[in-house]
């Protein structure tokens, strides 16, 4: 009983993370048509706002330091989010092999920018709570119970924002038909700008929320831009809750081989599934709608 439960908050823990990044990767390749390779930087940028917040104590102990960083970092993610939006990625709309190349080499400089900042070291970082909590006879650290519930809430809100709110209903409707929502007064360049920058800091907070459990270091980013990425595509692109979808899928079927496999080839089968799923079901578990669906040839 005790290993089942360690295994399903094991499980929560990744999809927690997964789904952070992906929302904001999903939206922006959904609605813009942008493959963001940079996407998995943010990450890093969450992670080192961390190891920065707690290394200048500011009179600050760790533990409260750390959540001056969970609000500091999503700020400053949307902020590098909208930099890169305004410099590079609005030139490049709906170009989708030519925002590759050049997210890539965005990627690239970050990662150089950060290590001559910090140095190529990895970071050292305190959660903010330590301890063991005992549930249905399992131990599990007390810092991944506050992830889950950390995360179970921003995407809880994200969904609910995207559903309900006319920020979201927006969104959706440029999502679908760009040129019929800007026809009907909607100001798409506005919804763009504003969703890659919340993209970006929702991949930050996640950056902050990973940040204890793993090294810090530049290249932190890449070991989840490529999940986030099938996640998006198997859940569907430009659906937020179809990337909810498919962070519990393949972050549930990782975690679940993790346990009997090696790793290298868990993941191997968790890719195998997700092209098997992709091929069965080409617009995703939760179809949305973007012309980057001709782009995978599934328009």
């Amino acid at each position: 009983m005790s290993g089942t439960v360690v295994v399903i908050l094991n499980a929560l823990t990744l999809i927690s993370i997964l789904a952070l990044v992906a929302i904001g990767l999903a939206i922006v390749f959904g609605m813009m048509d942008v493959m963001n390779l940079a996407h998995g930087e943010f990450v890093t940028i969450g992670a080192y706002t961390l190891s920065f917040v707690q290394a200048a104590r500011w009179m600050l102990p760790p533990e409260t330091a750390y959540w001056v960083a969970l609000v500091l970092a999503p700020l400053i993610g949307a902020l590098v989010g909208l930099i890169i939006e305004w410099a590079v990625i609005r030139r490049l709309y709906h170009r989708p092999l030519d925002t590759i190349l050049a997210t890539f080499g965005i990627s690239l400089i970050l990662q150089k920018l950060i290590e001559l900042s910090f140095g190529a070291l990895p970071q050292v970082v305190v959660a903010p709570v330590s301890g063991m909590v005992d549930l249905f006879g399992a131990h599990y650290p007390a810092y991944r119970f506050l992830i889950i519930a950390l995360g179970g809430v921003v995407i809880a809100a994200t969904l609910a924002a995207f559903r309900w709110t006319q920020f979201g209903v927006d969104l959706r409707a440029v999502i679908q038909n760009r040129a019929m929502a800007e026809s009907l007064g909607i100001d798409a360049k506005r919804l763009t700008r504003i969703a890659f920058a919340g993209g970006s800091a929702l991949a930050s907070l996640a950056g902050v929320l990973l940040a204890p459990l793993a090294s810090v270091e530049t290249h932190l980013g890449t070991f989840y831009i490529g999940k986030a990425f099938f996640v998006v595509i198997l859940g569907g692109i430009g659906s937020v809750l179809g990337s909810v979808a498919g962070s519990v899928l393949v972050g549930g079927a990782e975690t679940l081989l993790n346990y009997e496999l090696d790793p290298s080839l868990a993941s191997a089968l968790v890719l195998a599934l997700a092209i098997v799923l992709v091929r069965l079901r080409p617009r995703g578990i939760v179809p949305g709608y973007s012309a980057a669906h001709e782009l995978l040839g599934k328009g």
